[in-house]
């Protein structure tokens, strides 16, 4: 007894569908090296010791800018990054680090409330402030950065959803 065609269609369209939402996400834009930490900021802090001077791949919320003489440093507030390096803002925070970058950082280039993530080296720990708290920041120096934007934080996440009802489309 052979397989209906219609009965081959329906694992057929399936297959097909998979394949095109799994091309839909945008690779990673940075590629680790063999020195790379998979640790998040808070722990690097508690254990600065441990991670030396490894690279890293962080991103999160950027709090805010300083410029100074001969480098600009970003407190960034870390979050989790997805399959392509994009920080999941919606996640809880993995704590702050400072990025630091030579020169003069622009700050509309890197705005308060936007989201980054960079790629790196670190190069110790600064004690600072967050409000009154006393708090230990992880200091990388950059070697790449990117500020996403609103599309690319989009892009990638296809837009389907299965229902009975009315939608509204905006």
């Amino acid at each position: 007894m052979r397989p209906s065609i219609a009965r081959l269609a329906v694992p057929a369209a399936f297959f097909a569908a998979t394949i095109a939402l799994s091309g839909c996400a945008p690779a990673p834009i940075y590629k680790p090296t063999a020195n790379n930490a998979a640790v998040p900021p808070a722990q690097v802090a508690r254990e600065p010791e441990r991670y030396g001077s490894a690279d890293v791949i962080w991103g999160g919320r950027i709090v805010n800018v300083r410029n100074f003489a001969d480098h600009s440093e970003i407190e960034v507030l870390a979050y989790p990054l997805d399959g392509s390096q994009r920080p999941q803002a919606n996640d809880t925070g993995n704590g702050r680090f400072i990025a630091a970058m030579p020169g003069y950082v622009e700050s509309l280039d890197f705005p308060s409330g936007g989201l980054v993530t960079i790629a790196g080296r670190l190069n110790g720990t600064r004690t600072g402030n967050v409000g009154e708290a006393q708090y230990t920041f992880p200091l990388v120096s950059v070697n790449q950065s990117h500020v996403w934007t609103a599309k690319e934080m989009s892009g990638g996440h296809p837009n389907v959803s299965f229902g009975v009802g009315v939608g509204v489309i905006r």
